[in-house]
């Protein structure tokens, strides 16, 4: 954190939420990441045959990729 402070121009309670944020990011699940996701998409008008490739591309993005979904298993994440 020091060195994040010393080098940013950042304040030391503005650099642990941002690392908080960027860690709580990294720690959500993948079932939390589909639904989430979905739902911001479905916000903004988006049809699901649109959501659910474009989720699968997220997810294989990630710094810890997550496993090869296919479009029924994340349909089966979001509606159960």
């Amino acid at each position: 954190m020091d060195h994040l402070v010393s080098t940013s121009g950042l304040t030391e309670s503005e650099v642990r939420r941002i690392v908080g944020d960027v860690l709580a990011f990294h720690a959500e699940t993948v079932e939390a990441l589909v639904r989430r996701r979905h739902a911001e998409l479905k916000t903004y008008g988006a049809k699901n045959d649109q959501i659910f490739p474009l989720l699968a591309a997220e997810l294989r993005t990630r710094v810890v990729a997550a496993p090869a979904l296919t479009e029924r298993q994340l349909r089966r994440i979001v509606y159960g």
